[in-house]
């Protein structure tokens, strides 16, 4: 499962100095790369403060982050994330890889998934929290709990290039009396423009009866210190479409990829199929009259049941009937949009093994026309 992150204490790294404005020149990305080579020199004395340079760092209160001889590994010094100034958000900023593109040389769909699991892992490792990979508490790992993901729904609006530079903004916050929740803001560090927010809702479960646990008090408590005092949403809008409920599919669908088997290379470090790969599933049943024409704009994945490395699975997919929406129909077996092919087209999607059948997850997608190639 995609976890909320790994944890170790280490100082904040925080730099202020470099945050982009709109409308900041093509000077960004060499003043990026001196930023990179300055963290690389920087050197925190013994009280804390830097000898040579602005002060680019401070300890944070975390009584490990004290102990004598306590130094932040290679990866925190190089990492370019640190934690917001009121210590309730984390930012990181992340250059786009020529693999992590698809063919119109922008980051694909699992790209953008991989880097929201990143920051979320790498937000939770700066606050202290365990290095398991399930993001626990000392209360939860006495208890043998873990987090869940329950849902996972991400908004696209503009998808970054190769060697763009993309800031992603992570935060968590309680989310009723059952589970937590994990938000994002994505931005392009050149001009500050949102091109995406995502957001996630995660339960608490036993770790060997593998049944559902509503959150104590005392593991709250240990949380909530680092969330936001008051709710902040990635979605505050009245309705929006994070919240809307996803119908089963009915079987027969209409577009189906039988047979899919998960890979070594798809479990992550808890030994479960990776949420990433759920991504790739629901896209393997996409006619592929959708993926020449159109981008993914929006994804809702609820999770049901784990998936292991033995199962084999099978995604589902048909056009959902909704009014505001093109729907695809099929003309001599190639689907074609209903109305205007400026409008975006929706699919829902179930997985399910193939075995018995049980729903592993339902999803929701909508696409939108492609842009011209850059």
């Amino acid at each position: 499962m995609l976890s909320m992150g790994t944890f170790c204490v280490c100082n904040s790294i925080t730099d202020h100095s470099h945050a982009a404005a709109p409308g900041l020149s093509g000077q960004c990305h060499q003043r990026f790369f001196n930023f990179t080579n300055r963290r690389r020199n920087f050197v925190i004395s013994s009280s804390g403060a830097a000898q040579k340079g602005p002060v680019l760092a401070v300890a944070t209160d975390e009584p490990n982050a004290k102990q004598a001889g306590f130094q932040p590994s290679l990866a925190d010094r190089l990492r370019l994330g640190s934690l917001t100034q009121d210590g309730l958000s984390y930012k990181e900023k992340f250059i786009v890889r020529c693999y992590e593109v698809g063919i119109n040389k922008t980051a694909t769909v699992e790209t953008i998934a991989n880097l929201l699991q990143e920051v979320g892992c790498n937000h939770a490792q700066s606050l202290g929290f365990s290095t398991d990979g399930f993001a626990t508490t000392h209360t939860m790992r006495k208890l043998h709990l873990i987090w869940v993901t329950s849902r996972m729904h991400i908004e696209i609006y503009k998808y970054p290039a190769w060697s763009d530079v993309v800031e992603i903004e992570t935060w968590c916050q309680s989310e009723g009396r059952i589970g937590t929740r994990r938000d994002w803001i994505l931005k392009d560090y050149a001009n500050g423009e949102v091109i995406g927010r995502a957001t996630s809702k995660w339960v608490m479960m036993n770790q060997d009866t593998r049944r559902l646990q509503k959150v104590t008090d005392d593991v709250r408590d240990e949380y909530l210190i680092y969330c936001p005092k008051a709710p902040r949403l990635a979605f505050p809008e009245e309705n929006n479409a994070s919240l809307k409920k996803i119908a089963k599919l009915k079987d027969p669908a209409q577009y189906s990829k039988i047979g899919l088997v998960p890979r070594r290379a798809d479990l992550d470090m808890n030994q479960h199929v990776n949420n990433v790969t759920y991504i790739g599933w629901v896209l393997e049943s996409i006619p592929q009259e959708v993926i020449d024409n159109y981008e993914l704009q929006t994804i809702t994945l609820d999770y049901r049941r784990e998936c292991q490395h033995d199962d084999i699975v099978d995604s589902l997919t048909s056009p959902e009937l909704d009014d505001d929406a093109a729907i695809l129909q099929t003309t001599n077996g190639s689907p074609t949009a209903s109305r205007d092919t400026d409008k975006c087209c929706q699919f829902l999607h179930l997985l399910r093994l193939s075995g018995d059948g049980l729903e592993i997850n339902r999803g929701r997608t909508e696409w939108r026309k492609k842009p011209a190639k850059r």
